[in-house]
């Protein structure tokens, strides 16, 4: 049966510093708009740094909060505003719920730490270096061993459109075939960064998830929507066989949940929230924004 998208509810990109509306469409009747507010933006490279580097601690904290971590297993990077051959990235070790602005490592695209004296972790640098290099606009990249990622990625299989987050994924992922050990091989770094391509997510086989974003907050939000998407699929085939939506459908969900200002925007609530329980995030002062080389 074909559907009817005349009533389907869509994003509309605001202006900088515009407030959420919610409107009906002029052009077509029966159809409503969201304008979403917009990313801030910035004067000066500083205060840039100093919130990416305080957007990048509180991911890393809201992945602890929500279990996504394990162990010492897991990076998750920004892309330095000034210097874009240069990322930030934890130290090895430390654990997510516990690390802060002035922990984080500055490191290039060689596996030099540039700024910082914590350990670095190899695979953090083989696979962040390589994806960061191969997607100039990848500000963010995210990587962690979770749960139902990690079951999922044994399946060697894609997500399947069969919610309406799953669209998210609506070919717009990739799945990285093979396992071969831990990531210490530049060469596998590159495997990797070419099979991701142009998409936003890939699904490491027999090892977990990887997302992008151009901004920390859209990388975060996709791992977070990635994991439960594949949670959601894990219990729907246990239970039976899920009916997915229709490409039409799904290709149309993508342009709206799947949209970068989308990913942007549904991380503020968790960021709202883990500043509130832990507002040692917002500790981020004027030397955390500068940087001498």
């Amino acid at each position: 049966m074909a559907s009817d998208n005349s009533n389907i509810k869509a994003f509309q990109e605001s202006a900088a510093g515009e407030r959420i509306a919610f409107t009906k469409d002029a052009s077509h009747p029966g159809r409503f708009v969201f304008t979403m507010p917009q990313p801030p933006t910035f004067t000066n490279v500083e205060d840039e740094r100093r919130h990416l580097k305080q957007r990048l601690v509180a991911a890393y904290r809201v992945f602890s909060k929500l279990g996504l971590d394990e162990g010492i297993a897991g990076h998750l990077t920004c892309r330095d505003p000034e210097y874009p051959d240069l990322f930030w990235v934890n130290p090895f070790g430390k654990s997510f719920s516990c690390i802060t602005a002035k922990d984080l490592l500055l490191v290039d695209h060689n596996g030099n730490v540039v700024k910082g004296h914590s350990p670095l972790n190899a695979a953090a640098f083989v696979i962040h270096s390589k994806i960061h290099a191969a997607r100039p606009d990848a500000v963010a990249a995210c990587h962690s061993h979770s749960l139902h990622g990690k079951a999922f990625s044994s399946l060697a299989k894609p997500i399947l459109p069969i919610t309406q987050d799953a669209c998210m994924f609506y070919n717009d992922h990739a799945l990285f075939p093979g396992f071969n050990g831990v990531v210490a091989d530049e060469a596998e770094g590159e495997r990797m960064a070419e099979t991701l391509a142009g998409h936003k997510a890939l699904i490491l086989q027999n090892h977990g998830l990887l997302t992008v974003g151009g901004s920390v907050d859209e990388a975060a939000f996709w791992f977070i929507a990635l994991d439960r998407s594949c949670q959601a699929q894990l219990l729907a085939e246990s239970a039976g066989t899920p009916i997915c939506i229709s490409d039409e459908v799904a290709r149309d969900s993508h342009r709206t949940v799947g949209s970068a200002i989308s990913g942007w925007f549904n991380f503020q609530p968790y960021y709202e929230r883990i500043i509130r329980e832990q507002p040692d995030i917002l500790d981020v002062d004027e030397e955390d924004g500068k940087l001498v080389l």
